[in-house]
């Protein structure tokens, strides 16, 4: 009798210790880091011993330009531009929801990597004057919940897919409904701390979508952005921080500033139309003073051509460098990712025929 009360007694106050004891937290799936110039994913190369035509694809990180997946409009005048056309009305939830049924495709087809933006990316062509209000950051620097939530299924997911997210934080024409620097810094902040809270470990930090253009806070352009990135690097769990970097824009190579501060290095292609001029980018990048092993990932580009045996895709690869997918669209529901409503889906041809070339090149089709 004594042994089992005994007994008792030992499994009681193991019980109280479980309930009391604090729990450890999500565990995660998916792990993102670099080794020289390549990607490793749970600790194993990206691509595994992958060679498409002669060129190396393990280490790479093929991604798409999905800045759109958490998008609201803040704005009453202008939210009514982004309506279904079956409801006649947006629906930020429904987006989203659409973002994640969409996402396992994706991966099915061998895309590693997407770009997700807490102030999106603009909606509307290429447009200078953006009066819509799309932010997960408020004017003082807080982070609004209804976006974290809607980011936080997108990173779940991600994660549970084996998949990066290259998070990016401030775009120009959204930037100026921040109030000031100390504001902007109090954001950055508060969003690298929420990933890290949240013991994400797939998400690369982009600090700003191309840096070189349009910036109200000057703390967000050139000269002054590595500042950003140090901050970025500053903040840590337990040994952990973020790897980051910022972007600019199309054609441009970027400052020392960033290359000596940043984890990688961040191209964009729109406007380089020749593919020559891709991997001419790639290679005047290597060479800039700063510069050690690291990858170099285009997380923009809006040529395709993926039928034709040269296009900006495999000029990127033949160099040794990640590519991604922008495909902007124009809002009708069916073409593009970029201009709500968004139909997030292999929709059209081109979205199609990009991602049979991914398929193709890193030959994760059984995945």
């Amino acid at each position: 009798m004594r042994a089992w009360i005994a007994l008792g007694l030992f499994f009681g106050l193991v019980a109280v210790v479980l309930l009391v004891q604090k729990p450890d937290g999500p565990r995660r799936k998916t792990e993102i880091s670099i080794h020289g110039d390549a990607f490793h994913i749970n600790g194993r190369p990206t691509y595994a011993g992958r060679k498409w035509q002669g060129h190396r694809v393990e280490g790479l990180l093929f991604n798409a330009r999905m800045v759109q997946g958490i998008f609201d409009d803040l704005n009453p005048q202008t939210r009514k531009q982004w309506a279904y056309p079956d409801t006649g009305r947006w629906d930020a939830e429904r987006n989203t929801r659409e973002f994640l049924a969409a996402m396992p495709e994706w991966r099915r087809h061998g895309l590693l990597a997407f770009t997700i933006n807490l102030q999106g990316g603009n909606p509307k062509d290429y447009t200078k004057e953006q009066p819509w209000h799309n932010s997960t950051i408020t004017k003082t620097g807080e982070l609004r919940s209804d976006y974290l939530a809607r980011l936080q299924r997108v990173l779940d997911l991600a994660d549970d897919l084996g998949m990066v997210v290259i998070l990016g934080v401030f775009y120009f024409g959204q930037d100026k409904s921040i109030d000031d620097e100390a504001a902007l810094k109090r954001a950055l902040d508060a969003a690298v701390d929420w990933v890290l809270d949240h013991g994400y470990r797939n998400v690369l930090l982009e600090v700003n979508n191309e840096c070189n253009v349009r910036y109200h806070h000057n703390i967000l352009k050139p000269d002054r952005v590595h500042e950003l990135i140090e901050r970025v690097k500053a903040r840590q769990r337990d040994g952990r921080r973020l790897l980051v970097s910022t972007s600019y824009g199309g054609g441009t190579i970027p400052g020392e500033n960033v290359v000596r501060a940043a984890d990688f290095l961040l191209l964009h292609g729109n406007g380089v139309s020749d593919p020559k001029k891709i991997a001419e980018m790639v290679d005047k990048t290597r060479k800039l003073p700063g510069y050690r092993p690291m990858p170099i990932l285009f997380n923009e580009d809006d040529h395709f051509d993926f039928e034709k045996p040269s296009n900006n895709m495999v000029a990127a690869l033949g160099t040794y460098c990640s590519w991604g997918y922008f495909d902007p669209g124009n809002g009708n529901y069916r073409d593009g990712y970029q201009s709500p409503p968004v139909n997030w889906g292999l929709s059209t041809e081109r979205k199609r025929t990009f991602f049979e070339k991914v398929k193709e090149i890193t030959g994760e089709s059984d995945h």
